[in-house]
């Protein structure tokens, strides 16, 4: 079984800021760096996935 994650956000970035949003739901802010293997990476505070625009399959259509 495999859990998503609460939220997840297509980058071109290789490294990205992670704050948890604004207001008293945010945390620290931290600076992650995507994996250049799976292309994603997952904030360890509030569990955010961030993916490499690369590694989204093109929409069909």
């Amino acid at each position: 079984m495999t859990i998503d994650a609460p939220e997840t956000e297509i980058t071109e970035a290789w490294r990205v800021a992670c704050d948890g949003g604004e207001g008293p739901l945010g945390h620290p802010r931290v600076w992650l760096s995507l994996s250049h293997e799976s292309g994603e990476v997952e904030c360890g505070y509030c569990d955010k996935r961030f993916i490499h625009v690369s590694r989204v399959p093109p929409k069909k259509g």
